[in-house]
């Protein structure tokens, strides 16, 4: 499956990596965009500081952050349970994982969840990984199997109850790569 392109006009500048300052606005954009699954703002700063690459800002047209991403390497075979600590990244990873992405919906339109999804792309493929897997919460299940995302098996209930009562675990295969 390949990516469709971004629509040409966004009034958004490109993805860039999150800086600590950015943490408060962050915030405010998860509680806002994702009251049903709330996380610490440690935690969440915690994967920033674990993986800069993975973690990015959406700047609005006055340069403020009007979306977010937070991703890492991971083990598809044990997600991270919400608002939880991951400590240190797997040696071992075999996924790239998708913890949240949030953009408002001033910017939403105009390419910037493609865009997103081709950097991580990249990253996955650079650390030798052949998918992207996700938590879907809060009714989002249609929008990533729209996007290429599958349902997962095999995810500890209890790991997938901490997302919420609709919480499904899904992945998508990079494309030109070999599924284990």
């Amino acid at each position: 499956m390949s990516l469709p392109t971004s629509p040409p006009g966004s009034p958004a500048g490109p993805w860039r990596p999150m800086q600590a300052h950015d943490l408060p606005a962050v915030m405010a954009l998860a509680t806002a965009m994702h009251p049903g699954c709330p996380e610490r703002a440690d935690v969440l700063d915690e994967r920033r500081r674990l993986c800069p690459s993975g973690c990015l800002i959406l700047p609005d047209a006055q340069g403020r952050p009007g979306g977010y991403v937070l991703s890492h390497p991971w083990r598809a075979a044990c997600l991270p349970a919400l608002d939880t600590y991951l400590h240190r990244l797997p040696g071992q990873a075999d996924c790239w994982y998708l913890h949240d992405i949030a953009i408002t919906p001033s910017l939403r339109g105009h390419g910037a969840m493609h865009a997103a999804l081709r950097i991580l792309t990249r990253h996955a493929l650079n650390h030798g990984m052949n998918q992207i897997t996700l938590m879907a919460a809060e009714g989002a299940r249609p929008v990533w199997t729209h996007m290429g995302f599958t349902p997962m098996h095999g995810i500890p209930p209890d790991i997938t109850a901490t997302y919420g009562a609709d919480a499904c675990p899904m992945h998508r295969a990079i494309p030109g790569t070999i599924q284990a």
